[in-house]
């Protein structure tokens, strides 16, 4: 008789909506039996025991699992339990401490579905597909059962809806990259970057996180048509740092300037005394810019242009003509080459007298003897 009031006392204690402590005994198919000390072991429906759709309970819980649970129904033989009312409750809280705080977290996609991903919060969480990356995904199958960092962004209760993002968290942890880039991107800086789009006007150039500009001027020391006849998207590429503007996040770099120009060395590849070809470029008042190599040009001045005396270099020479120039002076320093035409022309004359000399000696007639005679006639 005392052990049946003492059941019945005990079965009084309990009251729907009551939190109890209990331990997973057994697990079924679509429930699990929970010792919670009292006359029979409670029950916890597989609609209970999660806010995802789950197939079996040992989905969520394991044997000897120690659970929170709230009383729902009480019989007079049984007691029905849910882990779904804790948890919701327990998760509502959580959630709405990591909006106000802007926390982020992990947590696991549990399901793939049409517009996003459902993710398990303790309440059934979605996050948008565009909200997912910071980047167009078109299949979301690898996420399944992925971890993902996560922030709040919207929470409805009364309608059990519960908005997440990754790409907040991609876009702040993008945020801080840049910040830092910036502020380690100095004036005059050589760094390592990927090509990241090619564009009419130039080249962004990937340096980790924010994107700086090779305009089409600064990517070669000739003149280049097309961005994409020098570079390739996604190839690594080794740039100059113009300038930075942390407030616009502007960032202008040069290819250019990490290449040799084409005045470097120049007095290892032309040297005073060599005759070399070269094509007038620009005539002015004081004499023609003759480009000896690539991009090099050297000045003829008037004085040095012709034997003859002319008032412009125009009378003797036009843009784009070729001509032999000779070097007279080298500067890499001041790039500046000083050439003549004149030089050429008087060592030829120089040779060509010479070899008429020699030719005059061989065949026995002096140049004296040829206008001698040619005086006798006039004479007679």
């Amino acid at each position: 008789m005392d052990e049946m009031n003492k059941e019945v006392s005990e079965l009084k204690e309990l009251t729907v909506g009551e939190l109890v402590t209990g331990k997973v005994v057994k697990i079924e198919d679509k429930q699990i039996l929970v010792d919670i000390g009292w006359k029979t072991d409670g029950i916890v429906p597989i609609n209970e025991l999660s806010n995802l759709h789950i197939e079996t309970a040992n989905e969520v819980v394991s044997m000897d699992d120690e659970l929170t649970l709230k009383i729902k129904k009480i019989s007079d033989d049984e007691v029905i339990l849910s882990k779904q009312a804790v948890d919701t409750e327990q998760a509502w809280i959580e959630l709405e401490e990591k909006l106000e705080t802007g926390e982020v977290f992990e947590a696991t996609v549990k399901e793939i579905v049409k517009g996003g991903l459902v993710v398990d919060v303790g309440v059934r969480g979605f996050v948008p597909a565009s909200l997912v990356e910071v980047h167009f995904v078109d299949d979301f199958s690898s996420y399944l059962n992925k971890s993902l960092q996560l922030k709040v962004i919207e929470l409805d209760r009364t309608k059990n809806r519960v908005i997440l993002s990754h790409r907040a968290v991609v876009e702040a942890e993008e945020a801080i990259q840049k910040e830092q880039l910036l502020s380690s991107l100095t004036e005059g800086q050589v760094v390592e970057g990927k090509v990241a789009r090619i564009t009419d006007f130039g080249v962004f150039v990937d340096l980790g996180g924010i994107d700086g500009l090779v305009h089409i001027s600064e990517l070669a020391h000739e003149h280049v048509d097309h961005a994409s006849d020098v570079v390739k998207e996604d190839e690594p590429i080794k740039v100059k740092v113009l300038s930075v503007d942390p407030e616009s996040e502007r960032i202008s770099l040069s290819v250019k300037a990490t290449l040799p120009g084409p005045w470097e060395n120049i007095e290892d590849k032309l040297t005073p005394g060599d005759v070399v070809e070269g094509v007038v470029k620009r005539l002015v008042h004081f004499g023609a810019f003759v480009e000896v190599l690539p991009r090099v040009e050297g000045l003829v001045h008037i004085s040095q242009i012709s034997t003859e005396h002319i008032g412009s270099p125009q009378e003797v020479l036009e843009v784009d003509q070729k001509v032999e120039v000779k070097i007279l002076d080298v500067n890499e320093k001041e790039k500046r080459i000083s050439l003549s035409i004149k030089e050429i022309e008087l060592e030829k004359n120089q040779q060509e007298l010479k070899t008429y000399e020699r030719d005059d000696d061989e065949s026995g007639f002096s140049f004296g003897d040829v206008i001698g005679d040619q005086l006798d006639k006039l004479k007679e």
